[in-house]
């Protein structure tokens, strides 16, 4: 076996490389004593990454500051492998806190350890140390991404992840004649770290982000940027798969390119029919594949990603962020790159809704769909913006209440001890089996006037939901308006692709939706967006043994309490039980951000 990032050939400092000495031989331990079950496991290629994580400076908006990255890079470096293949990525932690890394997209079967959502399936890496994650390829195939899960680190800590046809095969659409990865993301002037420690130790609104950018940039639209906008080169004639990539924080995004048709052909690490647009609608945590051919009269034209937003709130970064898509040649460029007229503005809920549900699975001989059509565990899930009541009215949230986010009106909180090892080893004390199928009462979700104590206040617990291997799930998550603030959720689980059946706007209506799912070629994804006063079915089969997050990819819904646990316990053979953990996982000692305090939504013992 040949493990390169042994070889100390990182440039860390010699200090680092004797504090990494402990974890790097019980880790080679881990893979001398698993070597011949991972031989099995490994059925394509084997790659290695080395990630470092460090502080680095970066100067935008006029101004400069220093923060968490990989390798330096912001976005941060792209891993390619090929469906099947198996990746070990070695994170060397140079920064000042402990931090996690979250391969999302990817199902890791029966490999929860190393999933990576803090305080579910471990503990952050602490500073001076390092952690070596094995990332199993399955089933998927397309443009997933990897990134921070602990707080909100994930706004500099990220970066796309290719997963290529496997080998001897080829996608499902004429090979395009180049790729590029378009990342999206938030930027703040201030240190991320500290603008969450405020909002969660008050219970007020988090802070706007200042920016947003693609693949780094800002753009055209923002003070001491066009000098630095990113320029994409296209030659005349040629197809390009764009492999876009939703990092933004809290803000779902509309992306079109002047005077250019784009086709979505994928959709979070799966085939799609080709769809023909003029524009995309992408939430956080989604990824697409996106076929766009330079077929113009050579010139510029302005990529832009814009904000949607269908809140009453209107709480969000009403920014634009510019690239510009250019071609090559001999031609006069334009004073300004041709701006898109065909983008939708930042309320177009029916432009937001035509795109999302347009889209429908290949169901081909080579890509099948199989969606469960025997249901055994139904779940009806209300996803709710409410408040947690602080003592003497204390906090900044309304009346004096902490902001809160719930699922069935629970505010997830995090364990002192993740959830993953708690389970494995029988710990007790660390979680609860009882997160509830339905919420506590029921009531008219979308009304106007759902302020009261009894709707808009939820319990706090680290409480899950136990599945049996094997079950045939589906559910239905309904937006409310709680506080006249509904608003469109991404949900996103971990540990599954499911498919999207259904989903529709108002209430649910058990009787007469269901008649209207789609089972013959729903969309297969792992991030789903739920409209607003509106809802969206489910379905998945749990043969995933371990413990898996859920959990909407807005953060700052994440950070106030909108996430549950799945258990998917093991079936009767060796091939559905979790695989061992590693001999080394982070301890748990200290919160990721704030040292030894707890965040306030950690679960107090």
């Amino acid at each position: 076996m040949h493990f390169p990032f042994l070889l100390g050939s990182t440039g860390t400092e010699g200090k680092m490389k004797v504090s990494f000495k402990m974890n790097l031989l019980l880790e080679l331990l881990g893979f001398l004593l698993l070597s011949e079950m991972l031989f099995c496991i490994a059925q394509g290629n084997v790659h290695y990454y080395d990630f470092v994580l460090k502080e680095s400076n970066f100067t935008k908006l006029c101004s400069t500051k220093s923060m968490l990255t990989v390798n330096g890079s912001f976005p941060g470096p792209m891993i390619r492998a090929h469906k099947g293949d198996t990746v070990y990525v070695n994170v060397y932690n140079q920064g000042g806190y402990g931090v996690t890394i979250h391969w999302h997209g990817i199902k890791q079967l029966r490999n929860p350890w190393f999933d990576g959502p803090e305080y579910i399936t471990q503990c952050p890496i602490p500073a001076g140390t390092n952690f070596t994650y094995q990332v199993l390829l399955s089933s998927e195939e397309g443009t997933v991404w990897w990134h921070a899960h602990s707080d909100w680190t994930r706004s500099s800590v990220h970066g796309a992840f290719v997963i290529l046809p496997a080998e001897g095969t080829t996608y499902p659409f004429p090979k395009p004649d180049e790729e590029q990865v378009i990342v999206l993301a938030s930027w703040y002037k201030e240190a991320v770290e500290t603008l969450i420690d405020e909002a969660l130790r008050y219970g007020g609104l988090t802070t706007l982000s200042d920016a947003y950018t693609i693949n780094g940039q800002p753009g055209d639209f923002y003070d001491c940027s066009n000098e630095t906008t990113y320029r994409m080169s296209v030659d005349y004639g040629k197809t390009y798969l764009l492999r876009i990539v939703n990092s933004v924080m809290n803000t779902d995004m509309f992306v079109a390119i002047a005077d250019h048709n784009l086709t979505v052909v994928g959709w979070d690490g799966s085939y799609v029919k080709p769809l023909e647009v003029s524009y995309i609608m992408i939430t956080p945590g989604q990824t697409m594949d996106v076929l766009v051919t330079a077929n113009q009269s050579p010139s510029h034209y302005y990529m832009l990603a814009s904000p949607y937003f269908d809140g009453q709130a209107d709480d969000f970064d009403k920014s634009i962020t510019s690239a510009i898509f250019q071609y090559n040649g001999n031609y006069t460029p334009p004073s300004i790159p041709v701006y898109p007229s065909n983008i939708p503005g930042f309320y177009d809920v029916p432009a937001a809704s035509f795109f999302t549900t347009k889209l429908r699975s290949l169901a081909s001989p080579e890509h099948p769909v199989d969606v469960p059509l025997n249901v055994t565990t139904t779940m009806f899930i209300t996803v709710s913006i409410g408040m947690m009541h602080c003592p003497n009215d204390s906090c900044a949230g309304p009346a004096g209440n902490r902001l809160a986010s719930s699922l069935n009106n629970i505010s997830f909180a995090n364990p002192k001890l993740d959830v993953l090892e708690a389970y494995y080893r029988h710990i007790s004390g660390y979680y609860e089996t009882n997160f509830p199928d339905k919420p506590p009462h029921l009531f008219n979700f979308t009304s106007d006037d759902l302020l009261t104590d009894n709707v808009t206040i939820s319990d706090q617990g680290t409480r899950v939901k136990v599945l049996n291997y094997n079950e045939t799930v589906e559910l239905t998550f309904q937006g409310t308006n709680v506080m006249n603030s509904g608003e469109n959720h991404p949900i996103h689980l971990h540990g599954f692709r499911f498919y999207v059946v259904g989903t529709g706007v108002g209430d649910f209506d058990n009787v007469t939706d269901p008649l209207t799912y789609n089972l013959v070629d729903p969309p297969e994804a792992n991030t789903v967006p739920i409209p607003k006063d509106g809802w969206a079915t489910i379905r998945f089969v749990a043969s995933n043994p371990g413990v898996w997050y859920m959990h909407c990819h807005f953060d700052r819904h994440m950070s106030w309490g909108m996430d549950t646990v799945f258990i998917v316990r093991n079936g009767n053979t060796e091939e559905s039980t979790i695989l061992p953990p590693p001999a080394y996982m982070p301890p748990c000692e200290t919160d990721s951000l704030n040292g030894p305090r707890q965040s306030m939504f950690q679960k107090e013992e």
